[in-house]
This record gives C-alpha cells, structure tokens and sequence, in this order.
C-alpha cells in the first residue's frame, strides 16, 4: 500500500518551472516559424518562386521534427537514468544557443546557399533540444502534483505554448510596428528585412537566463528518489522500454497526431492561408512592384500559372487574430486539466477529438472569401477561435496522459519518444502537405481540413484501443521491467 509524502519541490517552483521553461522553448520555436513566413523564403531561400521558396523555408522548419525523437532518445536516456533537473537545464541551453545564434546568421545574399545550411543545423539543434524539453517539463509538473490534480498540474508546461506564441508574435508585431514600409505596409521594410527580423531571437539570450535561474533551484522528485533507492533504474532505458512498453509507445504517437496537426495548421497554414491576396490582380502588382524594386524583371504569365489565392488579410492584421485565438487555445489548455481530473483523460479526449473530425469538414465553410470582407474577416475570426479552442482541449491533458502510460524507470524515455515521434507524423509534413493540398484545392482549403480530419479520425481509434490512466498511482508503478532490489 503507498504511502503519501510531501512534494520535494513547494507547488510554487513546480509550476513556475514547468512553464517559464516550456514558455521560453516554445518562444524559439515560434520565433522561427513566423520568421518561416515572413523573412526566411526572402533572405535564405531566394527561388524566385513564392511557392517554391515558402515550401523551402516550411521545409527546414521540419526538418526540426526529425531531430526532436533524435532528443528524445538521449534526453529520455538520461533523464531516466540520472534525474529530470540536468536534462532539462541542457535542454533549455541548447535551445537558448541554437535561437540566439539564428539572430546572427549571414543571409543568402551574403554568403549563398551557404546561409541556409546554416539555418538548417541551428533547426535541428532546436528540435533535438525540445524533444527533451516537453517530456522533462511534464514530469517535473506531474511527479510533483499533489493527489488527484495531476491533469490540473499536467497543464502548466503545457500553458507554455500559447504563452510562447502570443510573446513570439507580439514582439514581431512590435517590430513590425516600429520599421514600418514606407509606400505599402503590407511589405517588410528594408531595415525589418536587414535587422529586425533578428531581434526575437537574440531576445531569447534574456528568456533563456531566467529559466535556467528558476530550474536551477530544482530537486528531484520523491517518485525518482523512490525508483533510485528500490534499484528499478535501467541501465538501458530505451531498451527497456521498446521490449516492454511499445504497446504505449505505439498510443501514444496516435493520442498526440490530431493535435500536432491541429496545431500547425492553425498556426503555420493558417498565416501563409490568410495573409496570401485573394486576387491575381492584387498579387501581381504587388509581385512587380517588389521585383521591380530589386531590379530584377517579372513575368506576369510564370507568376499567374503558379498563383492560388487566400483570404487577403494583412500579416498585422491576421496576427493580432490569430493572438485573440491563441488566448482561448490558454484559457481551454487550463480547464481541461480539472476536467480530465474529474472524468478521466479518455473520455474527454473521445470527445474533444470527434469535435475535431468535424471541425476538418468546416473549413470552406469559414475560409472561403466572402463579398463583404467584413464578413470573412468575423467568419476568419470564428474559425481561429473554435480551432484554438480545441487545440487547449486536446494539448492540456496530454501533459498527464502521455507520463501516465509509462513507469518512472522508463517515464521520460517512453513519453518523449511518443511525443516526438507524432512530430514526425504530424507537425513535420503538417505544413507542406497543407500548402499542397491548399494548390490541389485551386485555392480552396477543403482538403486541408479533410486531411485533418482524417488524422483526427486516427488519433479517435488510439483512444478507444487504449485505457484510462487517471487512477494511475506513480509511487507504485515504478517500472515492472525492472528487479527492484529489498
């Protein structure tokens, strides 16, 4: 029969932990997918193509998404077996480098193709950095939650990502802002392209600071204590857990694939979607007045046959709703945790996921211009709003469930690899099978919302296949692979 203890860390510090941490990855990591958007098709993937230079850019944001499992492995590996506060202290550094040294990258117009691999190495740092991240950053909120309230804990790390979206965005807005064009503001100016672009990410320097300053003060939880002093720490946590929990491994990559996706269409697609004219005419001109600002020359005819619209917004303007968006994904991130407290995490995500099956089928129904533009932009709005909402119910419980399918031997290995393996499967390919989709459907996004559909409908049968972890006890499941010693 368990006994029950005092969390080693004061509820205070396990909260500020978890999320400053997550906030400042997640920070980074939003850093550059607006810069995906904005600068980086321009400055590092100059195709002389916006397609083909946007799905460049989508493509190196990606390629972070391999490295995250990459993280996870060797995270996992010695989170599990040395304890969770080293691992996510070097975590949050490597991240913190990887961000600040972006900042400091030549361009494609300085030193060539040269510039983009660059690019590419600092995004596999980053990735291989918050594939450790997350993992570490739930266990420390839930192997330190009090009875009943590990879901409510569960959800602090993962606060972390609205929180990094609205600080990322709203200091590029600032900027924006303060180097504005000077003929149309729907262009970046030439000092935004030159240097400004560059101010989020050297800002992080400072985030990075503080959220080693709170980790540092950091002890292990008693849960790891327990599984040191029973002797059920693996010498090969990964082994361990691919022998004995592949079953949950296997899950767990299908519980997170309709929020991965969820989450970067609503994001990424979403900014390329209702930024992008919704008229040839207007593309055009804008098109020739930039080629002809740079003195190069513009084929109307090329640029038309590779032409599909979107919603016609300004980047200022489709930010500040995306933010307002963002602000629901927090608010229904917080009150998923006491309700998959009180009812269980399957249930509720049984729930939240059929709603996103049937949110993919609404997409021409909110995104396709209207004649009033007043009236797209409430409908755009509408959408943002129900898209988020479902992204806070579906991430906020996730803190919890993954940890939950593992044992503490193998707790960090095992919910890290699921975690980030879904990347793979889910937010890597997200955005350029969007923009695909997005050509194939002539401009319409019906295709992309069927398509997140249809990995909704994947993640709904990983939850009927899988159980309740709710009642799960962490102070006696510390890993039945292990020999615990007398």
């Amino acid at each position: 029969m368990s006994t029950t203890t005092a969390p080693a860390n004061p509820r205070s510090r396990v909260i500020t932990a978890s999320l400053v941490g997550t906030t400042i990855e997640f920070y980074d990591f939003y850093a550059y997918a607006t810069a995906a958007v904005l600068v980086f098709p321009v400055l590092f993937f100059p195709t002389g193509n916006d397609t083909t230079s946007l799905l460049a850019s989508f493509g190196v944001f990606g390629a972070a998404m391999v490295a995250r499992p990459i993280g996870a492995v060797v995270f996992g590996h010695f989170g599990d077996k040395y304890g969770r506060k080293a691992t996510l202290v070097a975590s949050l550094l490597t991240m913190g480098i990887a961000t600040f040294l972006i900042g400091l990258l030549p361009t494609f117009q300085q030193i060539g193709w040269v510039a983009a691999l660059l690019l590419l190495i600092m995004r596999l740092a980053q990735g291989f950095a918050l594939g450790g991240e997350w993992s570490g950053a739930a266990l420390v909120a839930t192997e330190n939650a009090p009875k009943g309230k590990r879901a409510w804990y569960g959800t602090f790390p993962q606060l972390g990502a609205p929180l990094g979206f609205i600080i990322a965005n709203l200091l590029f807005l600032s900027i924006n802002w303060l180097l504005p064009h000077a003929e149309n503001p729907a262009l970046k100016s030439e000092a935004f392209l030159s240097w400004g672009w560059r101010i989020p990410f050297l800002f992080s320097a400072v985030m990075v600071i503080i959220g080693l300053w709170v980790r540092l003060r950091l002890v292990e939880s008693d849960t790891f204590k327990k599984a040191e002093t029973k002797g059920t720490i693996r010498k090969l946590p990964l082994a361990t857990v691919f022998r004995h929990h592949w079953k949950q491994l296997i899950l767990g990559t299908f519980f997170m694939l309709a929020t991965y996706v969820l989450f970067y269409l609503m994001t990424n697609f979403t900014l390329s979607y209702g930024t992008k004219a919704a008229s040839l005419e207007t593309a055009s001109a804008a098109a020739q007045a930039a080629a002809e600002a740079a003195g190069n020359d513009f084929d109307a005819s090329a640029f038309a046959a590779q032409f599909y619209p979107g919603l016609g917004f300004g980047y200022t303007d489709f930010v500040l709703m995306q933010i307002i968006g963002v602000v629901f994904f927090g608010i229904f991130t917080l009150l998923s945790g006491p309700i998959a407290d009180k009812i269980g995490r399957r249930k509720l995500l049984l729930w939240v996921t059929g709603l996103i099956i049937i949110f993919g089928l609404t997409f021409n129904a909110f995104l396709l211009p209207a004649v009033d533009p007043k009236f797209t932009g409430a409908l755009a709005q509408a959408f943002l709003v129900f898209g988020f909402m479902l992204m806070g119910a579906t991430f906020g419980p996730m803190g919890a469930l993954l940890p939950e399918l593992f044992p503490t031997n193998v707790r960090y290995s095992g919910s890290a690899i699921s975690y980030n393996v879904s990347s793979i499967l889910g937010a890597a390919v997200a955005p350029l099978i969007a923009v695909w989709l997005w050509q194939a459907g002539g401009g319409a996004p019906w295709l992309v919302g069927l398509y997140l559909s249809s990995m909704g409908v994947l993640t709904f049968i990983a939850l009927v296949l899988s159980k309740e972890t709710k009642d799960v006890d962490y102070e006696d499941d510390l890993g039945v692979a292990a020999t615990p010693q007398p």
